[in-house]
């Protein structure tokens, strides 16, 4: 009996020792796939970072996976993936800057040359939140010219062509890179005229930056202008468009102020052969009367053009 007994302890010692080795193996098995997954994560395929699948902030060698992705790939959707993950990832000023050191800027301004209009959008709206950082402005001043070409021969309206807007904007805060537009300003009139409300608003955005500037102020006087920018002072327009206009208005008096408007030099060749009025007065005409009801047409000026002189003649 005694014996039998001893034999069944030790047979269950046996049977837990048995399990609990075979406890010590799973959970060490474990541990080393779980560590080897963990050391793999790095070297899986770079279109995972596009899918959603990890965090909205990169780091800088995920970034360069990306970059990397879409300087190589071919497949638009891909590649359109990859242009909203940098996008996103160049909202932090952080990221701005490890894209600028990685080469980044260059990969994405190669891609609003692309004919898919979807890609186009993407990359100018990753090259504008790039642009924030001044320091990268310097390497995107290179786009400015394709930008606005694709701006005014591109849709009307369109996704490509706000997104364009919204980089001018962004490049033309500071006065570095405004006299780039010096060319453009009457295609931005026209665009201002022509588009809708959001595309009005982000016009009258870059027009106030450019009006800002003195140096800007006898590009905005000669621009050729169609009379129906009265139609901006219609009792319809948005309130929010009536403002930027007002604003307009306003920054370009002040520059002329600066500036000493006395010298016919600084106005346009048709402005100059008007009778030479006093300063104060002729600043004036950039000023609305306090009196005026915004939603009726502004009174007109003497000498028959528009009250800040962008050649629009009435006559």
């Amino acid at each position: 009996m005694g014996g039998a007994r001893v034999a069944g302890w030790v047979a269950a010692g046996l049977v837990l020792g048995a399990g609990a080795c075979y406890c010590i193996y799973r959970l060490t098995r474990g541990q080393q796939r779980g560590s080897r997954a963990r050391r793999l994560r790095p070297s899986r395929s770079a279109e995972d970072l596009t899918n959603g699948s990890c965090d909205d902030v990169l780091s800088a060698e995920q970034l360069q996976k990306l970059l990397y992705l879409l300087e190589s790939t071919e497949d638009p959707i891909i590649m359109e993936r990859a242009l909203v993950t940098l996008g996103n990832n160049a909202a932090f000023s952080a990221n701005q800057v490890i894209i600028q050191e990685l080469g980044g800027i260059p990969i994405v301004g190669d891609k609003i040359n692309n004919p898919n209009h979807s890609i186009k959008e993407k990359a100018l709206h990753a090259l504008n939140n790039l642009s924030v950082n001044v320091e990268n402005q310097i390497k995107i001043k290179v786009y400015i010219n394709q930008v606005c070409e694709d701006v005014f021969s591109g849709p009307l309206n369109s996704a490509v062509q706000l997104a364009g807007l919204r980089l001018l904007t962004n490049m033309t805060v500071t006065n570095d890179h405004q006299h780039m537009l010096n060319s453009y300003i009457t295609d931005l009139f026209h665009v201002l005229l022509t588009g809708n409300g959001n595309t009005k608003v982000q016009v009258l955005k870059l027009l106030s930056n450019l009006s800002e500037n003195p140096a800007m102020t006898e590009g905005l006087l000669s621009a050729q202008v169609d009379s129906s920018f009265l139609s901006l002072y219609d009792g319809h327009v948005a309130k929010e468009i009536l403002l930027r206009v007002l604003t307009l208005f306003q920054n370009i008096n002040n520059c002329l102020r600066m500036e000493g408007t006395e010298s016919s030099s600084a106005l346009p060749q048709d402005l100059a052969k008007l009778p030479r009025l006093d300063s104060n007065l002729q600043a004036s005409y950039l000023s609305l009367p306090s009196h005026w009801d915004y939603r009726h047409a502004p009174p007109l000026c003497p000498a028959g053009y528009f009250s800040f002189g962008l050649n629009l003649y009435i006559v």
